[in-house]
């Protein structure tokens, strides 16, 4: 096959994507189990080059491919102007001009093909040729007319759509032409490659695929996640990603800090948790753990065994200290009245007395004050995980290896309280995330008035009273727990939309109130 290199632009801000976009650029947008700028690199042959342009968070674009693909051949090209006056789909080509002086096929960073990898034959390498596809409604696409030429979005002057695929063999001609369009107009912030392509006076053919999947605007974005359908459920967080590969797993988090000290605990958790492969500022790399989510295979009896081994494995204790109240007290209480308060503001929630499931209660800033802190707190240290639910356990053959462990505890890197990691654990067996993603939950909110519940299956209610008991029977405070868990569903309220926040909100009160004045210390 004759050579080639492939160019990815990687430059713009991606704003039709909202707040996917607001800390991470839009080509590591999740699809599936990994980012679109992966798919399309692995639609080529890896002993192909590939160029990307980086601009708007281009250094997350660099950190995370090096990591993915360090046996690639891929140079950046950094773009100065990649937002306001002066920038351009076509100033970013030409910043990369100098790397690609040979035949290049142009692939969109919001553009993924079929699944089945496109055969780029010595054929359609020496001719020039437009990737396209039948659309039914082509309004947010730039379309071609039987004559070749390509038009803007909205013109509707066909139902074939250009997909933002090209192969450019008449490279010079092409350059050519778009500096010419440039340099007319350098402030045109509208200028592309359709712009060069319309002036070449070459012959055009088309390559039709069956199946294109655009990520670069919210609907079609959900249109490609449903197509490339996840195995696994994941609740989107603006600043944070998980992507799943054969072999390894990637983290990114915008929050340096928070990455940086989730690879040391992963050293501290090392007998535990998959191995650290590499990392970087923002993002890091770990073996890929072969089995099954304790979430989708738990039963009472193994999670009887789940329960012995959390005990021998990770909860080891580190001694006592006074100090360590005085963090746990910020962590649970001062961490929770600021997001509860966020929450409260955002929503225009005033702080009253409620009545929920039938039951009245006090207003949630009494409920707060009620709780007994110097019980709450404790000095025990303990080695934890910190984010202690099924989803984040893998099971193989009697097995477990945890997952997504937290960066710290109050700033703590190497303590924590147990009694987080059981909270954790027993608000996952209520609230599991299969359950959460399916929104099979209610919150019907008549001003005071409130009905709140949620679906529960059977196992997973079979292996909270297991858990209840095996609490008990262990010595710990059943009460603490149940109190710390409904914490735990306030301080997540803010955290996603409105319509699960507002449950979590709610669902929370009432059960912090069911916590503290219905049960004793150990009730069941």
């Amino acid at each position: 096959m004759e050579e080639y290199k492939v160019l990815i632009t990687t430059s713009g801000i991606g704003s039709r994507l909202g707040n996917l976009t607001k800390y991470t650029n839009k080509c590591l947008v999740r699809v599936g189990k990994k980012p679109t700028l992966s798919y399309i690199i692995e639609s080529y042959p890896e002993n192909v080059e590939i160029v990307i342009t980086l601009g708007y968070f281009g250094d997350y674009v660099k950190q995370f491919v090096e990591l993915a693909y360090p046996k690639r051949k891929i140079t950046f090209v950094d773009v100065d102007k990649y937002c306001g006056d002066g920038s351009s789909l076509a100033y970013s080509l030409l910043k990369a001009k100098e790397h690609l002086q040979c035949r290049f096929v142009f692939h969109s960073s919001d553009t993924i093909l079929s699944k089945d990898k496109f055969d780029f034959s010595d054929k359609d390498l020496k001719s020039d040729w437009l990737g396209i596809c039948e659309k039914e409604n082509c309004s947010e696409y730039r379309t071609i007319d039987k004559n070749g030429f390509i038009h803007d979005k909205g013109s509707l002057i066909s139902n074939i759509a250009y997909i933002g695929l090209a192969g450019i063999s008449s490279y010079e001609l092409f350059w050519k032409n778009l500096e010419d369009i440039y340099n007319e107009n350098p402030l045109d912030s509208s200028l592309s490659d359709c712009h060069a392509i319309n002036r070449m006076n070459v012959n055009w053919s088309t390559v039709i695929f069956p199946e294109w999947l655009d990520t670069g605007n919210a609907s079609e974005l959900k249109r490609s996640r449903e197509i490339i359908s996840d195995k696994f459920h994941l609740l989107d967080k603006d600043d944070e990603s998980i992507f799943l590969f054969e072999d390894f797993v990637i983290k990114f988090f915008n929050n340096k800090d928070i990455c940086s000290n989730r690879v040391a605990r992963a050293f501290e958790l090392k007998d535990v948790t998959p191995a650290i492969i590499s990392s970087t500022k923002n993002f890091y790399k770990y073996e890929y753990a072969k089995g099954e989510l304790l979430a989708s295979c738990v039963n009472t009896n193994i999670f009887s065994n789940f329960l012995k081994w959390s005990k021998n494995n990770l909860w080891v204790s580190k001694g006592e200290d006074k100090d360590f109240k005085k963090i746990c007290y910020d962590f649970y209480f001062d961490k929770t009245k600021k997001r509860v308060s966020t929450f409260q503001v955002n929503n225009k929630i005033l702080d009253k007395e409620l009545v929920i499931n039938g039951r009245e209660i006090p207003a949630l800033n009494y409920l707060l004050d009620s709780i007994d802190t110097d019980w709450l707190c404790g000095e025990s240290m303990f080695r934890f995980h910190g984010d202690f639910i099924l989803d984040n356990i893998i099971y193989d053959n009697g097995k477990f290896i945890l997952l997504d462990w937290r960066q710290d505890f109050g700033g703590s890197i190497l303590n924590g309280d147990i009694y987080y990691d059981l909270a954790k654990l027993n608000h996952n067996l209520i609230l599991n995330h299969d359950i959460l993603f399916k929104e099979l939950f209610h919150a019907n909110v008549r001003d005071n008035i409130i009905e709140c519940d949620i679906l529960r299956s059977e196992r997973l209610i079979n292996c909270k009273e297991l858990f209840d008991e095996w609490v008990i029977s262990n010595g710990f405070d059943l009460k603490k727990i149940n109190v710390l868990t409904a914490l735990i569903w306030l301080n997540m309220s803010p955290l996603h939309e409105f319509k699960m926040g507002e449950f979590l909100y709610y669902f929370g009160i009432y059960n912090l109130h069911k916590s503290l004045f219905l049960c004793n210390r150990n009730c069941l």
